[in-house]
């Protein structure tokens, strides 16, 4: 029986590397693993609309350096950084309630200024014009044309399951455009899962890019 594995976990250590880094932190390790969990799914949670496309935590021995990634920077920074220092005070009380391991806090915002090229993104994007009841036909060829016109992106594949506009029985929908390499280590495979929650119920989303196969420099 096969069993269906994540491609981000898949090329750890080949393609991809650890989403929580920590230098010189060696003793709570179950503390601190908790911790970065906990932080990254209240803080995915609590940014589910700014098109957040990832978040890294690096760990100093009293240092929490939290790293976000998004297309839209200012919808968290707001003005005058007022929304990013809300944020980061936010966070500090959710620490604090759970009584995790506490440190200093510092958030960086990284801007992504091709978001078709990120799976994660594209995901988002999809679940947007289906829960403003867009057709999603049209939703699926639009967001596969938008992706593989940038040249970085040499397949994508975007499935649909659910009851599509509403229909009695729910079924699966795909669109693929190029090629998708699922097997081999080298392909620069991303991977994302949304959740579309529409009156009718809810329609899951799955978009695989593939953006070529990365070789070992030669020394």
């Amino acid at each position: 029986m096969t069993h269906t594995v994540h491609p981000y976990s898949f090329r750890l250590n080949m393609l991809r590397d650890w989403r929580s880094r920590w230098f010189g932190v060696s003793k709570k390790y179950k503390d601190l693993l908790k911790a970065d969990i906990i932080i990254r799914e209240w803080l995915l949670k609590k940014m589910e609309k700014m098109y957040v496309e990832d978040i890294k935590i690096e760990r100093l021995s009293s240092l929490a350096h939290i790293i976000i990634t998004t297309s839209r920077p200012g919808l968290l920074i707001g003005r005058k950084g007022e929304g990013a220092e809300n944020l980061k005070r936010a966070l500090k009380e959710k620490i604090k309630k759970l009584r995790l391991v506490d440190s200093d806090i510092k958030i960086t915002v990284e801007e992504i200024r091709e978001p078709e090229i990120y799976a994660s993104l594209t995901a988002k994007s999809v679940r947007d014009e289906l829960e403003k009841r867009r057709p999603f036909r049209k939703t699926l060829k639009n967001a596969l044309e938008k992706s593989i016109a940038n040249k970085k992106v040499q397949g994508i594949k975007i499935a649909l399951s659910g009851r599509l506009d509403g229909a009695d029985m729910g079924r699966r929908e795909w669109l693929q455009k190029g090629k998708i390499p699922l097997q081999t280590l080298r392909s620069d495979i991303e991977f994302s899962r949304e959740r579309a929650h529409l009156p009718y119920g809810d329609i899951g989303i799955k978009v695989w890019i593939y953006k070529g196969e990365k070789f070992a420099e030669k020394s």
